[in-house]
């Protein structure tokens, strides 16, 4: 397994299925994760069929627990919040799967959520990762479009001020309040690498960066990579990601 090949202390997995979910859970018994989470479905009241949302994981090495207050996004099958009992610190993880602009203005309440808690303080070191369905595109020298803008950087009229704040109060807006995005820290500007496209694309031009890791200022990226061979060869229709962090007191 691809996966396990990279011997992973922490892995985050969104879109998971009622089929899916067990042998997921197997899978990460065998790769000696045995500390598994995965979200709760919701009620429902956010629209649509709760039976056809797909749920977020997170499995560890080491124990999980999962955090006092989770976060208040309008679809809490969408987000996982844990508290990994490190062994340098526990480490405050968040597992997020934003739904994208087809589901609408859940979209912008559940952005709009991750920032009003990611922007409060932690007694411990902060990670969100996961699918945040944002930004439409980033330019060499790190201006950020959302998806409230058309292809030509127009605002669209039904999204509006609002839905475009939203987007970027969390990419790249997390930086304001203390965030590093890993992939940016490591790489800067120069490179896109989309992690989803609608087809394979030599050399990645085409898609979006949808996929990340934001760190607190406790942690430092190591290393940052999106895994495009996996999405290549049919393992998931987006790319991995994969940070290597580090603790830094400061």
């Amino acid at each position: 397994m691809a996966i396990a090949a990279r011997a992973p202390d922490i892995v985050a997995l969104q879109e998971v299925t009622r089929r899916t979910r067990p042998l997921w859970e197997r899978a990460f018994e065998l790769m000696g994760l045995t500390h598994v989470c995965a979200s709760s479905r919701g009620s429902g009241q956010s629209g649509g069929a709760v039976g056809r949302r797909t749920l977020v994981m997170i499995a560890a090495r080491v124990a999980l627990e999962e955090v006092q207050e989770p976060l208040a996004v309008p679809r809490p099958e969408s987000a996982l919040s844990v508290l990994a009992r490190s062994s340098p610190g526990p480490l405050e993880v968040h597992c997020v799967h934003v739904p994208n602009a087809a589901n609408g203005w859940v979209k912008v309440e559940t952005l709009q959520a991750l920032r009003r808690r990611l922007e409060t303080p932690s007694r411990a070191p902060r990670v969100l990762c996961g699918d945040l369905n944002t930004p439409r595109r980033e330019l060499p020298d790190g201006t950020t479009i959302s998806f409230a803008r058309d292809s030509r950087g127009r605002l669209r009229a039904e999204r509006g001020p609002e839905w475009d704040a939203a987007e970027l109060g969390i990419v790249p807006g997390l930086r304001e309040v203390g965030y590093r995005d890993a992939f940016r820290t490591r790489h800067g500007y120069a490179s896109r690498s989309p992690s989803w496209t609608w087809k394979t694309i030599a050399g990645h031009d085409g898609g979006w960066r949808l996929d990340h890791t934001f760190l607190s200022a406790e942690l430092l990226p190591l290393a940052c990579q999106y895994h495009h061979q996996w999405r290549e060869q049919g393992l998931s229709d987006h790319s991995a990601l994969e940070t290597d962090l580090e603790y830094n007191p400061g």
